[in-house]
């Protein structure tokens, strides 16, 4: 058992503090050597001040680490680099318009000439073509030559694993040299298939080896593919164990501390709660679609939105779920269709890419809550920063004050940036991407229950979300889009989802 072994990493009574604010209390952690421990805790529980203390981003303040039984102490990443301790990020890096060998190889290209600094490209080759080898068992899915931009998410996933295990070092037989591998909500943007198929390859990488830190949110993947778990709360350790001989329930509760409220209403409960204005029969059209097509996906879509009604797009990735939403809110031009909107306070997106184009990450929660073409052009700081404190009392915002840059939050705080400016414009119609994706599950019910007192106060709603179960306790319609075509959507209290999964995949 992964339990019994010598740890390969081994921390004792971390510290970590901002100021005045501790982060990491007394931490400990042990790590088996060719295994998959999960971390977990809501968002601002202190598991990215652990990653970045063990990645040598930050330094801790107390506390002792061991990694491979010898003292460990970086003092940069390119410390634990060396060291062997690599990440993958949960937001994509890589550089889209370079190729994969660009891309796996980026600082630490092997030069011919180092003087000259000219790179060695047959030497470039080799290395990515061993580190693609190592995340994926079909040496020709991801194309050397290819631009990172042309892969699908889940390969561009790969990608970005392959190159933290180079940038640890590869021996000359092609053999890892990393030894622990740090990956933050690897699947949060991934469908299930692409997700159980990039779980294979992180057990493979296991099987090799190599030690894997699984930062994430999801139960269902710990519960499927951890050895162990170890939960943080408040900065401090809450609970550890074998997650497949723990209940969920269990786990939940040494996350919050307490039993979590099942804010989301079972799928029969919710259909009978449904509102008049969500009814076929009832209720104002804000939005309609007619045939909509897009340069690649979606192929062709056809919907109704109604006021103060929840609709779901349920669909693998790349069937073009977020290139209609961005079609519908005029930002990707359409090939094909028609779009009526009848809303007179307008539409907006809450995109999937927070960090990318949701939010300004370097700026303030109170810039990026006033940001708005329909915002004055100049603001006071002071009714700049009164707006910013509004809605991080109006939306339990968990921030140092308006004036902390966004960059500086957790996942699931950032989402609710993002949703205090939408709902700081009013808009009638809310198109919402991947709401809880990297969101932990207390801020993941706080968004779901924002979203139906938003329907139930009028708000016309078009939800995606991977999260089949997120889809049938939350819409109240939902349509799958198969290989580009919506379908007609059905009461969510028609569908479960096993059926939503089956439909997707038919």
């Amino acid at each position: 058992m992964a339990g019994e072994r010598a740890p390969l990493l081994e921390v004792t009574g971390l510290a970590k503090a901002f100021g005045p604010n501790p982060v990491l209390r007394d931490v400990s952690l042990r790590v088996a050597p060719a295994s998959i421990h999960a971390l977990l805790g809501e968002n601002g529980a202190g598991k990215s001040t652990l990653a970045r203390v063990l990645l040598g981003m930050e330094r801790a303040d107390a506390g002792a680490i061991l990694l491979g039984g010898a003292r460990y102490a970086p003092a940069s990443a390119e410390e634990a680099r060396r060291a062997g301790v690599v990440l993958v990020p949960q937001e994509r890096t890589l550089c889209a318009h370079l190729t994969v060998v660009d891309n796996v190889v980026l600082g630490i290209e092997p030069l011919a000439r180092a003087r000259l600094g000219i790179r060695d490209r047959s030497r470039a080759r080799a290395v990515a073509r061993a580190a693609i080898a190592l995340v994926t068992a079909d040496p020709g899915r991801v194309p050397l030559d290819a631009r990172a931009g042309e892969l699908g998410v889940a390969d561009q996933q790969l990608v970005e694993i392959a190159r933290a295990l180079a940038q640890g070092g590869l021996r000359e037989d092609g053999r890892l040299a990393a030894r622990l591998l740090v990956l933050d909500e690897p699947t949060s943007s991934l469908g299930q298939s692409d997700a159980a198929r990039l779980f294979e390859r992180v057990r493979a990488l296991r099987d090799a080896g190599l030690a894997v830190l699984l930062v994430t949110h999801f139960l269902s993947d710990v519960r499927a593919h951890a050895d162990r778990y170890t939960v943080l709360r408040d900065g401090r350790v809450a609970g550890e164990g074998d997650p497949r001989e723990t209940e969920p329930a269990q786990i939940v509760r040494e996350m919050l501390g307490r039993a979590l409220e099942d804010t989301r209403a079972s799928a029969d409960t919710r259909a009978s709660a449904v509102s008049e204005a969500a009814r076929p029969d009832g209720g104002e059209v804000v939005l309609e679609a007619e045939g909509v097509s897009g340069v690649k996906r979606p192929k062709r879509a056809s919907l109704t939105l109604r006021r103060g009604e929840i609709l779901g797009i349920a669909g693998l990735v790349g069937s073009g779920r977020t290139e209609l939403l961005r079609i519908l809110a005029g930002l990707d031009p359409r090939r094909g269709g028609t779009v009526a909107l009848r809303a007179p306070r307008g539409i907006g997106l809450l995109s999937e890419d927070r960090g990318g184009e949701g939010l300004m990450l370097g700026r303030s929660l109170a810039e990026n809550v006033w940001l708005s073409p329909r915002a004055p052009r100049f603001a006071r700081p002071r009714s700049l920063l009164s707006e910013g404190a509004r809605w991080i009392e109006r939306l339990a915002i968990r921030a140092g004050g308006p004036e902390q840059r966004v960059g500086e939050l957790s996942g699931g705080n950032q989402q609710k940036v993002q949703l205090a400016r939408l709902l700081r414009e009013d808009f009638d119609v809310l198109l919402v991407d991947e709401p809880t994706r990297g969101v932990d599950v207390a801020s993941k019910a706080q968004v779901l229950a924002l979203l139906r007192d938003l329907a139930r106060a009028g708000k016309a709603i078009v939800l995606v979300s991977s999260q089949l179960d997120e889809l049938v306790t939350t819409c109240d319609r939902i349509a799958v889009l198969r290989r580009g075509t919506l379908d007609p959507p059905r009461p969510a209290s028609s569908w479960t989802e096993a059926s939503l999964l089956l439909e997707a995949s038919s």
